[in-house]
């Protein structure tokens, strides 16, 4: 369903009448048009700043450079001397003013290496950086901070200073959005820094449009992993999994796995074939229809993977139902329902798959949503899913990593589908509204989020919910 209302406060008239009556005025973001490129950021200007402590020069040149980017640099920062020893180095170019077509506009994203804060003097420094370039952002530009985890920290000061750091992003996110502007921040741990390639290019780039104010860790995966190389096509000979892909965001899954060169398998029920045959025939995909509550399916899928394809390296978990009503009217098959889709049945069918069915190097993401966060009246049975599927990607990112792969999570905002199409219409008004980017998201930003935690980009996130919400106001 199209946001008729995003598309007036757009046109010259409603943008003008907006102004005029100080209403919502939500900007028109930028996303992909195709996969994930081999430099995203060519020929953008990427200004890149750091404080005086900060150690992830190195691996921040060479990866903004990679990909293709021009980068600038501010005169005078806290942490210039270590960009300019770090791009000698590496024989990297920096420019410390803006080529001729680029004068009077400012760079497409800020880069800060966060990694050196170790208190309120630390923190004058990221102000000092940012705030005279902040307005100088453009529509659909990009803010990424990189810092250390907090947890490795054991100075007190330090592991709070890196804390505050996530304040400032949800903040500067909430300042920022009403252009576009997405703002986020990588937890580097010490082991990762040759693995910050693929995170970087998924955050600056229009593959993730509708996330901001997020803190994603970064971690060395158990088995040793090399820096990637080529990013295009990062899923080709792959084989996915995709539950509920016959329509929605299970389709729009599909299709983004497969624009990367995954060969996709998709499942959903009995009653959905029809669709979900169109759904995969578009993408020379495979569909399985079947009940993933059967007793039956677990063993099914299984089977059928071994016999087609040898195991799958990638399973989506992406099947979900909602039975909404307050407790206290609730009824016992409305619980059960839920429980049984949405989570019952994706620890069947990876306990059947961890038995056998995947490829070494697996990797699995499961959906869960802000609702397992910040909860919602009526969705009691809803947000115990979500909110234990987060806690089941935690339990089960050890086994995954030694299994030499990782199992993520995606936690949707508002988006728009047929279920949202559905609701009221001041509800539904409401939901599009409440976030820094002040409107819904599309099926497209599950896929492009699902994708990246299914790639070899996201080498270094294992055990993480990302939420693509647009920043919703609720929740954590």
């Amino acid at each position: 369903m199209s946001d008729r209302y995003l598309d007036f406060a757009n046109s010259p008239l409603g943008k003008s009448i907006a102004a005029a009556l100080g209403l919502p005025a939500p900007p028109r973001l930028r996303r992909a048009e195709s996969g994930f490129a081999a430099q995203p950021l060519a020929e953008r200007p990427v200004l890149l700043g750091g404080g005086s402590g900060a150690g992830l020069a190195g691996s921040l040149l060479a990866a903004l450079h990679s990909a293709g980017a021009v980068i600038r640099i501010a005169p005078s920062h806290a942490g210039l001397p270590a960009i300019k020893q770090a791009a000698a180095a590496a024989g990297i170019a920096l420019k410390t003013e803006p080529g001729a077509e680029d004068r009077g506009n400012g760079p497409f994203a800020l880069v800060y290496d966060a990694s050196g804060v170790r208190g309120p003097a630390d923190l004058r420094e990221l102000y000092d950086f940012c705030q005279p370039q902040v307005s100088r952002i453009p529509a659909n530009g990009r803010v990424l901070l990189l810092s250390r985890a907090p947890a490795e920290n054991r100075d007190a000061a330090a592991h709070a200073a890196s804390q505050a750091l996530r304040g400032f992003v949800r903040s500067l996110g909430k300042e920022v959005g009403k252009k576009g502007i997405t703002v986020n921040l990588l937890e580097v741990g010490r082991d990762a820094d040759a693995l910050l390639a693929g995170p970087l290019r998924f955050f600056l780039s229009e593959h993730a449009a509708f996330v901001t104010g997020q803190p994603l860790a970064l971690t060395a995966p158990f088995a040793p992993a090399a820096p990637l190389r080529e990013f295009g096509a990062t899923l080709s000979g792959k084989v996915a999994v995709v539950t509920g892909a016959a329509r929605g965001i299970g389709a729009a899954i599909a299709a983004t796995l497969a624009r990367e060169g995954a060969q996709v398998v998709g499942i959903d029920r009995p009653q959905e074939e029809g669709m979900l045959g169109q759904t995969l025939a578009a993408i020379n995909g495979f569909g399985l229809p079947l009940d993933i509550t059967a007793v039956d399916a677990p063993a099914r899928i299984a089977g059928e993977l071994d016999k087609r394809f040898g195991g799958a390296d990638i399973v989506v978990h992406n099947a979900g139902i909602t039975r909404d009503k307050m407790l206290k009217n609730m009824p016992p098959h409305f619980w059960d329902q839920v429980l049984d889709v949405n989570f019952g049945a994706i620890l069947r069918i990876n306990e059947q798959l961890l038995a056998g069915g995947l490829k070494p190097g697996a990797r699995m993401v499961c959906i869960s949503s802000i609702g397992g966060i910040g909860g919602n009246a009526g969705q009691t049975n809803y947000g115990a899913t979500k909110a234990g599927v987060i806690g089941y990607v935690e339990s089960l990112a050890a086994e995954m990593a030694g299994r030499g792969g990782a199992i993520n999570a995606v936690a949707p905002g508002f988006i728009e589908t047929q279920m949202t199409a559905a609701m009221p219409a001041i509800p539904r008004e409401v939901g599009r509204r409440l976030s820094s980017l002040g409107q819904g998201g599309l099926p497209i930003d599950i896929a492009e989020a699902v994708t990246f935690f299914a790639s070899p980009l996201a080498a270094a996130v294992n055990g993480r919910t990302l939420r693509v919400c647009g920043q919703n106001y609720f929740g954590a």
